[in-house]
């Protein structure tokens, strides 16, 4: 529930700080002090659209604040999934408007948006004030309210799972049917890949070992002279180097002789006379082997030939070709199995539908019990609240197809007075006579409704008498299970208020200022006695005290 909130530099509001506690909270105070502002200071930390023109004059930016504790169970569990955090229960949210129109937002101290804002207000808060910004107008609320009365939040999953699994079913039918049909196009161009690639018998790698073949079949000559010259280097008559390593040898056998430190040299010239040894066979044999053959090396370019052509059709190495041709032939076998496979999935699709239509029956079921017992509830507390010739029912409209969440449309019709027609609720609801509607509901679903604290704005609008004391009656019922504040102009449930805060406004520094003061005793009963239209006189006094102790209020 909301403990506190603190609002500063918002229009009249200089920095007042309310503190509210469970139960039945009212605000009275005279026309203009600044009532209406506090609930727009809470709209605008749950998210409202900041204005500059509500900044206080003089001041650089308005500031609001509040405090939510007992945050727990599925509450906690939403709020958590919008990204923020829980601590002990608590939750700090607060927003700032500049006087230039920038809005800055935190919750428990970190940075947050508008838009999330808006989301955790719907989680915390219902508040019902002006007649553009209630929630019961809109048709995903009205539909909300019914199910929640319904219990049908199990029907409502099992819809929305089965028709996600349709769903799904049917972009995978649709997505198969597309690649078979596209398949079909391009099946002619597909076979000649095939058939092509098949033909050249390709083998990775290939083009790499043709490069290098043919540049050894095209220079061979060259090749096999400058291969001779290392063997002739090495061993020949005009320049014999492992003659000169043998001659090395020998002189090395006369120094290991003499002095035997030099024995360590014979490893390298061994070594060096090995290698080169080798080297002048493998040159030897190169100069041999490689010959001039005009015949091989015109087989080699026409293989390069065609693996080029090859590479600009299909790919820039012959992997890459290799890797067309398997793709063109998954998709050719696409074709031997599509078919096969669609009917598999139109059978799981017609499956999925008839589950996605049982499971939307099943919550219709639900709903059409539901509406007609919401309807006379909320039709036998009309009268009470001022509302002699009004009926609401609840219309379900069915749709074409089931979507994700259920079969029909919930519309809320409403007839204000006897002989009119029924429309929707929100072409013909004034603001009090909504908010009125709204406590109804409220009566009604207040063991179902999860969200702790319920604002009423202009529910005593045009309702005075036995009407206000029944509308009373209805506000400290719903104020059992939830946290009430209420903002009224009403003696009769006024005195019903579990805290009583007092709004008043007097110029300050020239500046227009209103506070807040929460009062008790002999305030309470002078503040009542001005709700009844008297302050000074003895008989207002003893009728606000006579409405003060029906309630309980204050001690005979």
């Amino acid at each position: 529930m909301l403990t506190e909130l603190r609002v500063r530099d918002l229009a009249t509001i200089a920095d007042v700080t309310l503190h509210l506690g469970p139960g039945l909270n009212v605000l009275t105070g005279e026309t203009g002090a600044g009532k209406s502002m506090l609930v727009d200071a809470l709209a605008l930390l749950l998210g409202e659209r900041a204005a500059s023109g509500s900044v206080r004059p003089g001041a650089g930016k308005a500031i609001t604040e509040g405090a939510f504790e007992g945050i727990d169970g599925p509450t906690r569990r939403a709020v958590e999934a919008l990204g923020l955090d829980v601590e002990d229960g608590r939750v700090v949210v607060r927003r700032e408007v500049s006087s230039e129109g920038r809005s800055r937002a935190w919750v428990n101290g970190s940075p947050t948006t508008a838009a999330v804002l808006t989301q955790l207000g719907a989680l915390l808060v219902d508040l019902h004030g002006q007649h553009e910004t209630q929630s019961l107008l809109h048709a995903d609320a009205q539909r909300d309210i019914l199910d929640s009365f319904a219990h049908a939040e199990a029907d409502r999953s099992a819809v929305a799972e089965a028709h996600h699994a349709l769903a799904t079913l049917r972009a995978e039918e649709a997505t198969l049917a597309s690649k078979r049909d596209e398949v079909r196009r391009r099946a002619d161009y597909l076979r000649h890949v095939v058939g092509e690639v098949d033909r050249a018998r390709l083998k990775p790698g290939e083009d790499e070992t043709l490069q290098i073949e043919a540049r050894r079949l095209s220079q061979a000559g060259a090749l096999a002279e400058q291969a001779q010259r290392i063997a002739d280097a090495l061993e020949g008559e005009g320049g014999n180097a492992l003659g000169a390593l043998g001659a090395a040898d020998r002189a090395l056998t006369g120094l290991e002789k003499v002095d035997p430190a030099c024995a360590a040299w014979r490893e390298m010239l061994d070594a060096g006379y090995a290698n080169l040894s080798e080297l002048a066979r493998l040159a030897g044999a190169y100069a041999e082997e490689v010959q001039e053959d005009p015949e091989r090396l015109a087989e080699v370019e026409q293989r390069r030939d065609l693996i080029f052509r090859l590479n600009q059709k299909y790919g820039a190495t012959v992997e890459a070709v290799l890797a067309t041709r398997a793709q063109s032939a998954a998709e050719l076998d696409l074709l031997d199995t599509a078919d096969v496979d669609l009917k598999a999935l139109a059978a799981r699709r017609a499956a999925a539908d008839g589950a996605l239509r049982a499971a939307a029956e099943a919550l219709s079921m639900r709903r059409r019990e539901a509406a007609d017992r919401l309807a006379r509830g909320v039709n036998r507390l009309l009268p009470q609240l001022g509302l002699t010739g009004g009926k609401l029912s609840v219309a379900l409209a069915a749709l074409p197809e089931p979507a994700v969440h259920g079969q029909e449309s919930v519309v809320f019709n409403v007839q204000l007075n006897v002989g009119l027609e029924a429309k929707p609720l929100a072409r013909v609801a004034s603001g009090g006579e909504l908010s009125r509607l709204m406590l109804a509901l409220k009566v009604v679903l207040v063991r179902h409704d999860a969200i702790a604290t319920l604002v009423f704005d202009e529910v005593d609008q045009g309702i005075g008498g036995e009407v206000g004391a029944q509308v009373g009656a209805a506000l400290v019922e719903v104020a059992e299970r939830h946290q009430v504040l209420v903002i009224t102009h009403l003696p009769q449930i006024a005195a019903r208020a579990d805290q009583h805060l007092v709004v008043s406004k007097e110029a300050r520094g020239g500046i227009a200022t209103s506070d807040v003061e929460a009062i008790h005793g002999e305030d309470r009963v002078a503040e009542i006695a001005r709700m009844l239209g008297d302050t000074e006189g003895e008989a207002a006094r003893r009728h606000a005290q006579a409405l003060l102790r029906k309630e309980g209020k204050v001690r005979r």
